[in-house]
């Protein structure tokens, strides 16, 4: 055909093709958009009775804070004030932004005591978070310095976590510091716009993930203490929270990452892999247990777990990396459980105990970071239930 034909490109076809394709994709997103909507109402979450119980849970938790001898600014704190604050977005109820304003100004701020130690960096979240809606640089400055402190004076430490002994701990080198620590500098990255901070999160996750992790169970062991132990069953040992720790500080990582982000592929891919591998294991009633390859010999549920699994499942769907047909059955079911295991007047029974590995837990065992971890799972099937409204 010769390039002068006159019908070559005839500019009345070209728009009628292109007005057909944009219809046809509107209409499939709407038609996607209808399904999601139809999903998730059949779930029936009611962001109502979601925050009522988010309410009743925090209240009983800031009402026998003081029996606790914790120290205020330690991790099984950090995590139930990091949980507080997504209840405090969503609340009218402002009692809960100021019981945490008055938490950070008690202490001007300041992350704990140790500065190489991941766990004592955790309340950091809740700091820069309360920053971001405030603005005030005193809330910031701590933590700043701090954080560019370590990367100015890296630790060379091994990797062979010994509670006992600090110089062991300095390194990310056990996977519950993948929640308490890494998420932090994902935040400063973004207050700062500074990559120093991402560069120095993602150098240390890698080597705390090619330490840590089973590439062929896609589950992280606790620290190397456990590479060759073995559950009775025969089975690896994997510790239900401990997997949940990292989980749950993916989807913190994740948040600040934008989709453009050279570091994002990793961190998105092991999340993925990460909920495909946990999913099968819940149990009928909707729970994890304290080891996740041997439910018959640790039968009992645990809540703590189980909160960080469903708030990592709920942000998959709501971000769109979780196929929500797939997920959505797990979450709801997990989050019945999780509702099942409040007290009536707001107390969170089945939360492991600190400590590192399986064990046996009781009705009536509770703990900080249980229900911080628990506000964050129903912070994300509120949002969840809030999609169902649309």
């Amino acid at each position: 055909m010769s390039r002068n034909h006159k019908n070559f490109l005839n500019p009345d076809i070209c728009f009628l093709a292109v007005f057909l394709v944009s219809n046809l994709l509107f209409t499939n997103q709407l038609i996607a958009s209808e399904r999601e909507t139809e999903v998730l109402k059949a779930c029936n979450f009611k962001k109502d009775s979601l925050l009522k119980i988010m309410e009743r849970v925090a209240d009983w938790q800031i009402t026998n804070h003081d029996k606790s001898k914790v120290h205020d600014l330690k991790w099984n704190n950090a995590v139930f004030y990091i949980g507080l604050m997504e209840l405090s977005k969503i609340s009218n109820d402002t009692c809960y932004r100021k019981w945490l304003l008055k938490m950070g100004s008690k202490y001007n701020w300041q992350p704990h005591s140790r500065m190489y130690m991941a766990d004592d960096l955790a309340v950091s979240q809740m700091y820069l978070d309360i920053y971001r809606l405030e603005g005030d640089k005193q809330m910031l400055d701590p933590t700043y310095a701090r954080t560019e402190w370590v990367i100015n004076h890296p630790s060379v430490s091994d990797f062979l976590y010994d509670p006992a002994n600090y110089i062991h701990t300095e390194r990310w080198s056990w996977c519950d510091a993948l929640f308490m620590a890494p998420p932090v500098y994902a935040q400063m990255y973004n207050i700062t716009h500074d990559v120093k901070f991402l560069g120095f999160m993602d150098r240390e996750y890698h080597l705390t993930y090619d330490f840590l992790y089973n590439k062929e169970e896609k589950l992280f062991y606790r620290d190397h203490r456990f590479f060759d132990a073995r559950e009775k069953n025969g089975a690896k040992v994997f510790w239900g929270r401990g997997n949940g720790w990292v989980l749950g500080g993916l989807v913190k990582i994740l948040k600040e990452m934008s989709e453009a982000c050279q570091y994002r592929f990793f961190y998105q891919k092991l999340f993925v892999d990460m909920c495909e591998r946990i999913r099968p294991l819940q149990d009928e009633n909707g729970y994890w247990h304290s080891s996740l390859l041997d439910m018959q010999n640790f039968p009992d549920p645990e809540t703590s777990s189980s909160s960080l699994f469903i708030y990592a499942l709920a942000y998959g769907v709501n971000s769109g990396l979780l196929d929500k047909d797939k997920y959505l059955p797990i979450i709801e079911k997990g989050w019945k459980a999780l509702e099942r295991a409040v007290f009536p007047d707001g107390k969170l029974g089945w939360v492991q105990p600190v400590g590192g590995w399986p064990v046996k837990i009781e009705k009536e065992m509770t703990e900080a970071y249980g229900v911080g971890a628990f506000l964050l799972a129903a912070s994300e099937i509120y949002r969840l239930s809030l999609k169902a409204k649309k």
